[in-house]
């Protein structure tokens, strides 16, 4: 692994160590200028997302306390549940729960029926996390801030808006990571046309640079 990778990979280890006895883990994060002057979402949007993972994260735990693992991601107003709860009637409230949460827009529900991850486990999946992060920033023909990257049981998720071409892309990049045992796409395709207006200083593939 080289020196960036081991940096990357030590802070989120350190990071998951230090909220594994946390039940909730919400995908958003504190987002810079410049992140957000490249991101597909709107300001509204982003602000919106943060605030669904944070209302959503109270509002489980209220009512299920830290007998479930939930990690909540969301992208645009779309919804990802991840992680494990131990019944499947478990798994239809923490959804019925998001889903009266504001903005919310739609639900992908992929919690697993089976006992809280382990804290090794946790760690291994922030680690793959980290390293589909730095693969898509090394990947010169995608924009990696157009993605949003979550990781439970080896499986990686990705979100965003993108094309079919970056989709296709970015599973092939996320694939060939070490640690990765599959690839989930929710994903919003746009086409290369909406893509030009939502970054015109970025050219289609194959375009010439002027």
């Amino acid at each position: 692994m080289n020196p960036l990778l081991q940096r990357i990979s030590l802070v989120l280890v350190l990071a998951s160590s230090l909220s594994a006895c946390l039940p909730l883990v919400m995908g958003g994060a504190m987002l810079g200028t410049g992140v957000l002057a490249t991101d597909r979402r709107t300001s509204g949007s982003v602000i919106e997302d943060e605030g669904i993972e944070l209302r959503s994260a109270s509002r489980i735990r209220e009512n299920l306390g830290e007998r479930v693992h939930v990690n909540i991601t969301s992208y645009n107003r779309q919804v990802l549940l991840t992680g494990e709860v131990p019944t499947v009637q478990d798994k239809q409230l923490v959804e019925k729960i998001v889903s009266q949460v504001d903005n919310v827009r739609s639900i992908v529900n992929e919690l697993a029926v089976l006992g809280n991850s382990t804290l090794t486990q946790r760690s291994s999946d922030a680690i793959v996390t980290g390293r589909a992060k730095a693969a898509l920033v090394d990947a010169r023909d995608l924009l990696a801030s157009a993605f949003k990257l979550t990781t439970e049981r080896g499986t990686v998720y990705v979100m965003g808006r993108v094309t079919a071409r970056e989709a296709k892309r970015a599973t092939e990049v996320i694939s060939a990571i070490s640690g990765v045992q599959r690839v989930v796409r929710v994903l919003e395709i746009i086409s290369e046309e909406e893509l030009a207006r939502y970054m015109p200083q970025q050219p289609a593939a194959g375009a010439p640079k002027r």
